[in-house]
């Protein structure tokens, strides 16, 4: 009898992590009703213990008791770039390097965030980048070169997002065409607000929130709380819908410390990035009904540790280039449907896991 409870218990935990079975009847068994994404672009195994050995308090992302890890490489490179890293993880597809959201031949691919829109899911995007940047970009554009920063913005026009936030605001009003598409966001029935701080959660309609003219400073420079902070009120607006929300968050410049072999830039901006997790750990915690990712695109430097003290706070780092690389990353997971984000599996694996447990037609 054990040995047959073990086996319907597997069935239904194959069938709620989306791999076909041929009994649909636990389908909904498990499900959240809200996912969560937070991308630390460039963060490896690596970048995450040196920010452990160096904070001063336990990062939040030791609070994950499921881990996995996802294949990085693209359809066209060992070593995928951002633009096809993001697509991966938004549309399920590997496509090539540079590509934003259309498969290796051009063809547009729809994102998660396009399915969630057209299941009445409320939707968000928060990054300390650009929002017209690679990874954002992969989530609601189309394009044959993430290098498009205009032609990015105006696909943001295309879609019905209810709330971004980040830098970039050049693209849309300092133009070579001349186009202002602030204009055109207002006509949409978008509020336009300049500065993170400017806006309320409990408002109502949707939302433009620009936090730069083109990229956010780095902590070292001054960018202060804007991505938890920001995490924070983007959770309370979208929690709004009652049908349910999907909200991507991207930690951006863990990955530009990588580019610079500059491992405090690294460090810096991932316990950044840890207090925006610990934002939607603590909302997923206390509503029960989200399911909470945290996964990387790529990694970024070949970073290595090749000494430290862990009393004294102190690491010896080593990069191996100023590109990105081709290990494979981590996958956190909390809350509904965390089970089946343990394991080693594709980047693109991990979009159709989040289609699966949110039941997006």
């Amino acid at each position: 009898m054990k040995k047959i409870y073990t086996i319907v218990a597997l069935l239904i935990l194959i069938n709620a992590c989306g791999i076909e079975t041929e009994s649909k009847e636990n389908k909904d068994l498990n499900k959240p009703k809200n996912v969560i994404l937070l991308i630390g672009d460039g963060m490896g195994v690596t970048q995450i213990y040196a920010a452990m050995s160096l904070a001063q308090e336990k990062l939040n992302i030791e609070r994950f008791k499921i881990v996995g890890f996802h294949k990085t490489y693209s359809a066209s490179n060992y070593v995928t770039d951002s633009g096809a890293g993001g697509t991966a993880l938004a549309t399920g597809i590997k496509t090539k390097n540079k590509h934003i959201s259309v498969d290796s031949l051009g063809v547009k691919l729809k994102t998660i965030l396009e399915y969630a829109e057209d299941n009445n899911l409320a939707t968000g995007m928060v990054t300390t980048s650009a929002i017209t940047h690679a990874t954002p970009a992969s989530f609601i554009a189309h394009e044959n070169s993430r290098y498009n920063y205009e032609n990015i913005a105006k696909d943001f026009l295309d879609t019905d997002i209810d709330i971004f936030i980040g830098g970039g605001k050049d693209n849309f009003e300092k133009r070579k065409d001349k186009l202002n598409l602030l204009d055109s966001l207002k006509a949409k029935n978008y509020t336009v607000i300049d500065g993170y701080e400017n806006f309320k959660p409990e408002s109502k309609g949707k939302f433009a929130v620009f936090t730069a003219p083109k990229h956010n400073p780095k902590m070292s420079e001054g960018r202060g709380d804007m991505l938890p902070v920001s995490t924070e009120k983007a959770i309370a607006f979208l929690n709004q819908n009652e049908k349910g929300f999907f909200l991507m968050i991207e930690g951006s410049q863990i990955d530009w410390g990588g580019h610079d072999n500059d491992i405090d830039y690294v460090n810096s901006e991932l316990i950044d990035f840890d207090k925006a997790i610990a934002k939607a750990l603590d909302f997923a915690q206390k509503d029960g009904e989200t399911l909470v990712i945290v996964t990387a695109d790529h990694e970024t430097g070949g970073l290595s540790l090749v000494d430290g003290d862990i009393g004294g706070k102190q690491i010896e780092a080593k990069f191996s280039t100023t590109d990105h690389s081709g290990v494979m990353v981590p996958v956190f997971a909390f809350g509904p449907g965390a089970e089946c984000f343990g394991g080693i599996y594709q980047n693109t694996d991990v979009f159709h896991k989040m289609i699966s447990a949110l039941n997006l037609k």
